[in-house]
C-alpha cells in the first residue's frame, strides 16, 4: 500500500515541507464557477423585523451592506490568504434570504477564467458577508450563530464537485 507524501496530497508544501504557492504554469485556462454557501441563525426575534427583503439597522439596510462587504471580500481573497493566487474576478453574486423563522442562508457565485479555480473566493465571500451581518445584528443579540460554511459546488479545471 502506497502511503502519500505530504508534497503529494498538501500542494501547498514543496519536497521540503517548507510553504509554498503552487506552481499553475502548465494548467489549462478554463471558465472555473464555485457556490459557498453560509447559514446563519439570527434567532426569530431578529428576523422578524426583516421588511422588503432586507432587515435594518442604525448602521445601515443589514442584507444590502453584507452583500457589498462580501462582494469585496473575494476581490481581496489573494491578499488574505497567504498561498491563494490573486485573480481576476468576472463575476460575483451574492444573495441572502431566510430559510426558516430563525435562520438565513448566504450564498456567493464566483466565476472567472483562468488557470486556478474560485473556491476560496466564494468561502471568503460568503463568510464575510455572514460576519457583517453578525456585526450589524449584534446589538440586537449576540446570540447569533454562523453555523456552517461550506463549497457547494465548483466548475472547471480537473475535477468538478457538487454536494449531494
Amino acid at each position: 500500500m502506497h502511503i502519500k507524501t505530504p508534497t503529494e496530497t498538501f500542494s501547498h508544501l514543496d519536497e521540503q515541507q517548507m510553504p509554498r504557492m503552487v506552481n499553475i504554469t502548465e494548467k489549462k485556462e478554463t471558465t472555473r464557477r464555485a457556490h459557498a454557501r453560509t447559514l446563519v441563525e439570527l434567532g426569530e426575534s431578529i428576523l422578524s423585523l426583516l421588511t422588503e427583503g432586507d432587515l435594518r439597522s442604525k448602521k445601515g439596510p443589514v442584507f444590502q451592506t453584507a452583500i457589498i462587504a462580501g462582494t469585496m471580500a473575494v476581490k481581496k481573497t489573494g491578499d488574505l490568504i497567504p498561498l491563494c493566487h490573486p485573480l481576476f474576478i468576472e463575476d460575483c453574486r451574492l444573495s441572502i434570504e431566510p430559510l426558516s423563522n430563525t435562520t438565513i442562508a448566504i450564498n456567493c457565485i464566483v466565476i472567472t477564467t483562468g488557470k486556478t479555480g474560485v473556491e476560496m473566493e466564494a468561502l471568503m465571500g460568503a463568510s464575510i458577508a455572514a460576519l457583517t451581518v453578525y456585526d450589524m445584528c449584534k446589538a440586537l443579540s449576540h446570540g447569533i450563530i454562523i453555523r456552517e460554511t461550506m463549497l457547494i459546488s465548483k466548475q472547471g479545471g480537473k475535477n468538478d464537485f457538487e454536494r449531494a
